[in-house]
């Protein structure tokens, strides 16, 4: 007895046991560690918050005039009731960074956290890693309104479109959303399921199309042709603090309903049936999402015009590093997206001084390879 006893000890020592260990409990796939999911998230959020700063101070002290950082950032402060600093610049650098370079920034941060955000609302909605508002057509679809009122209206015939009336980001809503309905339309026609690829598919062809028509009304009204081309690239550049204040309202209203329904996006990854054995209305959750959502991508398009890949990019990058829970993504998404645009027109700004860079096309230029980083591994990090 002792021996076999010996040798039953000795056995499960050496890795073979004679009675099978219990496995160890599982927990949801995404689900972080409950030992360290609020030291976790605070800490991702202090960098997200952290990023936003440097963002901010680091594209107002960057341009042809280059200013001390540290005295930008007293002038910074100063804009806050109570606080008085001596930043050290005299009135005609004030005066560059709260009245031509502050507004910039602010509109790129709020434009960087729209697209971002929006980015990863449509992949928890569609259950698809490469949905992102240029993709699915919706910029497409922001983007020929956008068109239609400038060429019909008369908005660009000074050259410029820069302080657009409030009827732009009205009609780039409207468009945006007819975009979105076709592509899922067209993604679900003749009774084939609505796959990431079907969607993606239709998203190109609704693209096409309504790009076509946009080529159709620039035909037909040339003298909208440069004005127009100049925001189809992608820019930044504002008319004082006028578009901030149009993008606003938007940008805030599309925030605070993606952020409060974040939780219902990770109801939805486990599939309809399950969603509703939880309280939850699937078809309308998915309506609201995406009306908020296009909302945001119509307001961010009709202010800076189309800015690719940064709805894939920052999203992505977060899931990667952070977890795949959506309450961590959005929230997330919206600080790092909002730092990257901003960081990304300090390059547009600067690579190719005294010429400006579009910004779409520094986009672009980033996000083509990382778009194919994500066709490689999108099984592999969306599950």
């Amino acid at each position: 007895m002792r021996s076999s006893q010996s040798r039953t000890n000795e056995g499960s020592v050496t890795g073979a046991p004679l009675v099978a260990a219990p496995a160890p409990p599982t927990r949801p796939a995404g689900t972080p560690p409950a030992s360290r999911p609020v030291g976790l998230r605070k800490r991702w959020l202090v960098a997200g918050v952290f990023a936003v700063l440097v963002a901010l101070v680091a594209g107002v002290s960057l341009g042809p005039v280059s200013l001390p950082a540290g005295s930008v950032a007293a002038e910074l402060l100063n804009l806050i009731p109570g606080v008085h600093l001596d930043s050290g610049l005299t009135e005609r650098e004030i005066a560059i960074v709260t009245e031509l370079r502050l507004p910039r920034v602010v509109l790129g941060l709020l434009v960087g956290g729209l697209l971002a955000l929006a980015g990863g609302c449509y992949q928890g909605v569609f259950r698809n890693p490469l949905a992102d508002p240029y993709l699915l057509g919706v910029a497409a679809g922001a983007g020929l309104a956008v068109t239609a009122v400038i060429a019909l209206g008369g908005a660009g015939r000074q050259g410029s479109i820069t302080g657009l009336p409030m009827t732009i980001p009205l009609a780039a809503f409207a468009g945006s959303l007819l975009a979105v309905t076709m592509t899922y339309l067209l993604g679900g026609a003749g009774g084939r399921s609505r796959s990431p690829t079907m969607l993606i598919l239709a998203g190109v062809a609704v693209s096409a199309f309504l790009s076509a028509g946009q080529t159709y009304l620039l035909q037909r009204h040339s003298d909208s042709i440069q004005p127009v081309y100049s925001w189809l690239l992608g820019r930044l550049a504002t008319a004082g603090w006028h578009d901030v204040l149009l993008v606003l309202p938007y940008a805030v209203l599309t925030t605070v309903v993606v952020l409060l329904h974040r939780r219902e996006l990770d109801v939805l990854a486990v599939g309809d049936d399950e969603a509703r054995s939880l309280g939850l209305h699937p078809q309308r959750s998915r309506y609201l999402l995406i009306a908020a959502a296009s909302l945001g991508t119509a307001a961010a398009v009709s202010a800076t015009g189309l800015i690719g890949f940064v709805g894939i990019i920052v999203p992505h990058t977060v899931r990667l590093l952070a977890g795949s829970s959506y309450r961590v993504i959005l929230p997330l998404s919206l600080l790092f997206g909002a730092a990257f645009l901003a960081l990304t027109d300090v390059v547009a700004r600067t690579a190719a001084a005294p010429t400006e860079i579009p910004i779409g096309v520094v986009t672009a230029l980033l996000g083509g390879p990382f778009f194919v980083l994500v066709l490689r591994t999108a099984r592999r990090v969306f599950t």
